[in-house]
């Protein structure tokens, strides 16, 4: 049941008043053994958070990926220095020139905008060099690995429609709310409803606007990978003819294993411009994929980086006062 159950809470966490009760009815079980199942993973580490993801681009925030070449000897401190931000939310050394790779968030209300928060980075870090590198097209994202072992090695990628939404107070108040992990009980959204003084339907009804709008993509767990058994992640990058890349991008996408794909800009010192972040269970599983990858679109220049020590990995906070306490200690 773990295996399933692990696999399911990935795809999609019921949002009703019994989450754990739905859960045990697709899966022929009781809720007390789920939510046994669900403390001892949690206890573990396997399950890292079990909350709302939503759309950092559809908040207002402005975020890129970004790569510091940084000396060895100042990778640690220079890490520090990076994780300190509270728009950082993934920050790993990488096997490459460019070591340190960190995705990076303003907010809205930004003074200082996205490029300048990352010169101020640079020069707090003495980073030598540095790569910016934002979404230019979204083909996937969609962590989700596979646990059973039983799923097939190609997926589709559908696209959702959204419909158009003015965010209230409302709306603010319950994204607060839904990014916050919940507790391994019965009734795990009690608390929030109490707080922010509405009904369960109420308080579900607002979570479904901000999935139709695609402000949340979906209420999830998320993994550790390394502790779920997936020891080895790999951002495969490509470089794509301009013309070719939204064909390949959606081929590399139907890969199951591939959970984020994206073509973002090309520099002179960065001659790759598709990205696919590849999950498995071992660095040569990776590798065979990466390879069937390349066979399948007939591309001959890529690279691998594969990640060696993680510095920070957290779900981003929105509408948190830390950014503004940054901006203002760093000015």
């Amino acid at each position: 049941m773990q295996d399933e159950l692990l696999y399911q809470m990935q795809h999609a966490f019921p949002l009703s008043q019994k989450p754990f009760q739905e859960l045990a009815q697709t899966l022929d079980s009781s809720e007390e053994e789920v939510l046994e199942a669900v403390k001892i993973l949690k206890a573990q580490g396997i399950i890292r958070q079990t909350s709302a993801i939503f759309d950092t681009k559809r908040l207002g925030y402005k975020s890129s990926l970004v790569a510091f070449k940084v000396p060895e000897e100042k990778i640690d401190t220079a890490a520090a220095i990076i994780n300190a931000h509270p728009g950082v939310s993934h920050n790993y050394l990488r096997n490459h020139d460019y070591n340190i790779w960190f995705t990076m968030a303003v907010a809205p209300d930004s003074k200082l905008g996205l490029e300048k928060t990352i010169a101020i980075l640079k020069e707090k870090t003495e980073a030598e060099d540095t790569i910016i590198l934002p979404t230019l097209k979204m083909f996937k994202i969609k962590v989700q690995m596979d646990t059973t072992g039983k799923r097939a090695k190609k997926e589709k990628v559908h696209k959702a429609a959204h419909k158009e939404i003015e965010l209230t107070p409302e709306h603010i108040e319950v994204i607060k709310a839904l990014q916050k992990d919940i507790d391994i009980v019965e009734e795990p959204f009690k608390g929030m409803t109490e707080a922010l003084g509405m009904s369960h339907e109420r308080l579900f009804q607002i979570a479904g606007e901000l999935k139709e709008s695609g402000v949340m993509r979906r209420f999830a767990t998320i993994l550790n990978h390394r502790k779920a058994g997936f020891g080895a992640n790999a951002m495969s990058v490509w470089s794509v003819p301009e013309e070719e890349g939204e064909e390949v991008g959606k081929q590399l996408a139907e890969f199951s294993a591939v959970s984020h794909c994206y073509l973002r800009p090309r520099y002179p010192n960065w001659p790759y411009n598709l990205f696919a972040m590849v999950h498995a269970k071992t660095q040569e599983e990776c590798d065979t994929l990466i390879e069937e990858m390349a066979k399948e679109t007939g591309l001959k220049e890529y690279g691998k980086l594969y990640s060696t020590r993680e510095f920070k990995k957290q779900r981003l906070v929105y509408f948190d006062e830390a950014f503004e306490a940054w901006e203002k200690q760093v000015t």
